[in-house]
């Protein structure tokens, strides 16, 4: 399945400042057991953002009319905790195109390359003047460019530099999946496997 092309998006954040967010957070195990990637935005966060009679809790930031966006701004090892690619779903289907943190677990931050989902690491240091920028201004707005992998403070024009793999960058960039990745490459395949049988 294909996905929005990424090169330069800029955008108001969403601050989520806590640490240890881990897929359970992300979306609770009882919403794993849909099949397509739909619907899981709605659950996002869920048991943070809904008391138990389903209204919103106001004081989650989800909630906060204040704060949207493209880019949720996470606290220190975002997408701890267990495999599931559902969290990834869930950040994509609710509307976020790029997470931030100091420190991502290894298997989230594959499941977002993935499906179109960018995982930006910064520095702590740069992480917290983020936060403190948002903070001063609901509406900062951030610049995440992929082609220089750099992320910008709008306001301040404060940078840092961001590391991806060259493959995941390049189909980040096309809006590939690895199914069209391989499906892109069908003409040299075809041309290679025609070779091997001459």
């Amino acid at each position: 399945m294909a996905y929005d092309k990424f090169n330069i998006l800029t955008s108001n954040a969403v601050p989520l400042p806590l640490e240890n967010v881990d897929t359970d957070q992300i979306i609770p195990a009882r919403f794993l057991k849909a099949t397509e990637r739909k619907g899981f935005g709605d659950n996002l966060f869920r048991d943070w953002r809904y008391n138990d009679d389903n209204t919103p809790k106001e004081d989650f930031v989800l909630n906060n009319p204040v704060y949207s966006g493209k880019i949720l701004v996470g606290g220190k090892n975002f997408g701890s905790g267990s495999s599931r690619e559902h969290a990834a779903w869930a950040v994509y289907d609710y509307g976020f195109r790029c997470v931030v943190s100091s420190f991502f677990a290894d298997i989230f931050k594959n499941n977002c390359l993935n499906i179109g989902v960018l995982p930006v690491q910064v520095s702590p240091e740069f992480s917290e003047q983020i936060f403190e920028e948002i903070y001063k201004d609901a509406n900062t707005e951030i610049e995440v460019n992929l082609p220089e992998q750099t992320i910008t403070i709008k306001s301040t024009g404060a940078q840092e530099s961001f590391e991806i793999n060259s493959y995941k960058k390049d189909n980040m960039l096309n809006g590939f999946d690895d199914i069209d990745y391989l499906q892109s490459m069908k003409g040299e395949i075809e041309t290679f496997a025609n070779g091997l049988m001459l």
